[in-house]
């Protein structure tokens, strides 16, 4: 009997993907930077048939790739062009196993789309605040392997903090299950750990519990023109300390975004009636104070008399509000059409982040003269998306060209500033060489260690996250 054969014995005709047309979904990410091949995609509907697959795959040492929605921005989830790689996918994978509502938590197989948890966390008086661009795609399994950020981490953490246990294949077949719902569970090593933010090299995750938390019953944004970054900072801390720290999302946008979401997404008009460089938008969230907008005028009223604050709009309704966070969401794909972007994922010390921004502007200016930044993203957590976009009448590939350079410089400067080159995305294929530069040698030593202890085969995920050996 074949491999093919025994994949499909395990997974039945609906589990099983092997013409190479019907793989292609599978086989490159959104971005079009990495496009790879495999063997097959196997779609398993169990975690008994996920550990029969990776038990045939560990007798035979075929390398698996794990992949939820595919929406890596790092190449985690794209296999390599030997074409020997199995593509476990684990979208089939998606029944809702327990809602926990008098604990606050939520049972789910690791394909459950993250939308999808929103909703049913919703529908029963909750939330789920794991909240990113790619949610209506992307699955829970793949959020916990890259340990997910997005724009509520300032108040409620990373998807780290939203995972209190895991079920989890290991390479050798093996089901462990530490679905645990415990919030205290003090018995030695905390194994989830290992598998959050593993980016699959370690074991492929099946299932999670995860925490849900009481709706806010009221909620009010405001996007506000601000003279500079370091302003934002400012009016960070004045939210914070005058709404009793009620601020469960704080979003950098420059006035280029805002532009180039204008020009190329429809039906988009700039909300302010006069230009500014610089914007926030920020959330406040209560079950407490009804008047969340009478709250916002109290703090723009004291970032005025600061002069922190240029102009705001508080939106009236609750699709005015959401209209916000559309343009918000829309910076990533607006850029798409204007051409070539080299983006980056960093993070800085807070207090850090107009210095970086400075650092890095004038630097790339030097490296590619003309070049437009698109600089948004976190500020509550120090986490940016600093994407240079080619100067306009630039040829494409020649300002591509320059990737590794301006990558190695805006890096350097976030570790200058003890910050991160991945806040978020993960490390995936395009980062992994780069974390020695980073890293201590006892950090990636570590870390080779743990992978050599759990999967000697090396069969799980290989060639991603752990830098190459020398």
């Amino acid at each position: 009997m074949t491999f093919e054969q025994q994949i499909k014995e395990i997974v039945g005709d609906k589990g099983l993907i092997t013409d190479p047309q019907d793989m292609q979904g599978y086989l490159s990410e959104w971005r079009d930077k990495y496009t790879g091949k495999a063997r097959l995609v196997a779609l398993p509907k169990t975690t008994d048939e996920v550990s029969a697959i990776v038990r045939l795959c560990a007798q035979t040492e075929t390398p698996i790739v794990p992949q939820g929605g595919n929406t890596s921005l790092v190449g985690g989830s794209i296999p390599f062009d030997s074409g020997n790689e199995v593509i476990l996918s684990l979208r089939r994978m998606n029944t809702v196993r327990d809602v926990d509502v008098k604990g606050g938590t939520l049972t789910i197989d690791a394909g459950c789309i993250l939308a999808d948890l929103q909703t049913l966390a919703d529908d029963h008086g909750f939330m789920f605040p794991l909240r990113i661009g790619s949610e209506g795609s992307c699955q829970i399994g793949g959020n916990i392997s890259t340990n997910a950020g997005g724009v509520q981490v300032l108040h409620y953490g990373n998807t780290r903090d939203q995972v209190l246990g895991l079920e989890v294949v290991l390479p050798d077949g093996e089901i462990w299950d530490g679905l645990t719902n415990l919030r205290k569970n003090n018995t030695g090593y905390d194994l989830k750990q290992l598998f959050i933010g593993g980016e699959g090299t370690l074991g492929i995750i099946t299932a999670a519990v995860v925490k849900i938390y009481p709706k806010p019953k009221y909620q009010q944004v405001a996007l506000v023109a601000i003279p500079d970054v370091e302003a934002a900072i400012n009016f960070l801390g004045l939210a914070r300390q005058l709404s009793g720290d009620q601020v469960t999302a704080i979003e950098l946008i420059p006035r280029i975004a805002i532009d180039l979401v204008v020009k190329n997404v429809p039906n988009f008009s700039d909300p302010m009636p006069q230009k500014y460089d610089w914007h926030i938008l920020v959330e406040l969230s209560s079950s407490v104070t009804e008047n969340l907008s009478t709250l916002l005028e109290e703090i723009l009223e004291q970032g005025f008399e600061k002069e922190i604050v240029l102009d705001a709009i508080i939106p009236a309704s609750d699709a005015q509000q959401q209209k916000l966070w559309s343009l918000r969401e829309e910076i990533s794909g607006a850029q798409k059409p204007e051409g070539g972007s080299i983006k980056h994922d960093i993070s800085v010390p807070i207090a850090r982040i107009a210095d970086f921004i400075q650092q890095a502007d004038t630097a790339l200016q030097k490296i590619i003269p003309g070049f437009r930044p698109v600089t948004f993203g976190h500020i509550g957590d120090g986490n940016l998306h600093y994407n240079p976009l080619q100067p306009e009448g630039m040829d494409k590939q020649a300002f591509l060209d320059n990737w590794e350079t301006v990558s190695r410089t805006v890096h350097d400067i976030a570790h200058s500033m003890r910050g991160s080159m991945s806040a978020e995305h993960g490390i995936g294929r395009m980062k992994k060489n780069d974390l020695p530069l980073y890293k201590s040698e006892v950090e990636i030593d570590l870390m080779h260690r743990i992978k050599d202890a759990l999967d000697p085969q090396n069969i799980m995920n290989p060639g991603k996250l752990l830098p190459d050996r020398k």
